[in-house]
C-alpha cells in the first residue's frame, strides 16, 4: 500500500459516498487509475465495505449502553454458543471477546431503558454460561467512530 491508496482510505472513510471522479480530485489522480486502486483495496479487504451512520434516536434505537459480560463457562462449546446467538441478536451492535475479566464488552442499541431490561431479563441473561451481566450507561459520546487512522 502506498502513499496514494492511503490517501485513497483517508478520504473514503471521511466521505465514503464520494464519486470516483470526486475521489480521484482529492488523490490526484485521473478517474480510471483510482477506480482500479478503490476495487484492488476492495478486493485484498483492506476496504471492508461501506455503509450509512444513522442517528439511533431517530431510528428508535437511541439508549445504547455497554455491557460486559464475565462468563461462569468458558468451555470451547459454550463460548462457540454465546458467540454465535449474540452475533445473531439486532440488538447487538458490537460485541468484542476481551482478555482478562470481564470477558465480553457488547454494545446495544434499543429504544429505552424499559426496552433495555427487558432485554437483559428476557434474550441476554438466557445465553449459554453467562454469570455476571453488568451495565454501563454512558453520560455523553466524547469522541464518535471517527475511522481507523492511516498514516503515511
Amino acid at each position: 500500500m502506498d502513499r496514494i491508496d492511503r490517501r485513497i482510505l483517508r478520504e473514503l472513510q471521511q466521505e465514503g459516498r464520494l464519486t470516483n471522479a470526486e475521489l480521484a480530485a482529492r488523490v490526484d489522480l485521473t478517474p480510471s487509475p483510482c477506480l482500479r486502486r478503490v476495487r484492488q483495496l476492495e478486493q485484498d479487504g483492506v476496504i471492508l465495505g461501506y455503509r450509512a451512520l444513522l442517528d439511533g434516536v431517530a431510528v428508535g434505537r437511541g439508549f445504547q449502553p455497554f455491557v460486559t459480560i464475565t462468563m461462569r463457562h468458558e468451555d470451547r462449546a459454550t463460548v462457540a454458543e454465546f458467540e454465535r446467538r449474540v452475533a445473531e441478536l439486532p440488538e447487538v451492535v458490537e460485541a468484542h471477546r476481551l482478555f482478562g475479566e470481564p470477558d465480553y464488552l457488547l454494545r446495544i442499541a434499543v429504544a429505552d431503558i424499559a426496552a433495555y431490561e427487558r432485554f437483559i431479563t428476557d434474550v441476554l441473561s438466557g445465553l449459554p454460561g453467562i454469570a455476571q451481566v453488568n451495565s454501563h450507561l454512558t453520560m455523553k459520546r466524547v469522541k464518535a467512530d471517527c475511522g481507523i487512522p492511516i498514516g503515511g
